[in-house]
């Protein structure tokens, strides 16, 4: 029952946990863990904050600023 709800939980998530684990370099399921218990300490706070990087996550090319792309010369002939 457990393993299901696990698996459920990961399918629906939106990859924040995952997202720092990569950027940190640690596993996501202590991301997890320290999201859960940080959030039974501060009466469910980052649930607000989880919520945020989840929508800039799903739509993070357009917060990613324009010079990241590719530039142009004033040279080029495409």
């Amino acid at each position: 029952m457990v393993t299901k709800i696990a698996q459920w939980f990961e399918q629906k998530a939106f990859g924040v946990c995952e997202w720092w684990g990569k950027k940190l370099g640690i596993r996501t399921t202590t991301v997890r863990m320290y999201f859960i218990y940080l959030s039974f300490f501060t009466f469910g706070s980052p649930i607000i904050i989880y919520f945020i990087m989840a929508f800039i996550l799903e739509n993070k090319n357009y917060f990613k600023p324009f010079y990241y792309k590719k530039r142009r010369s004033v040279w080029d002939l495409d």
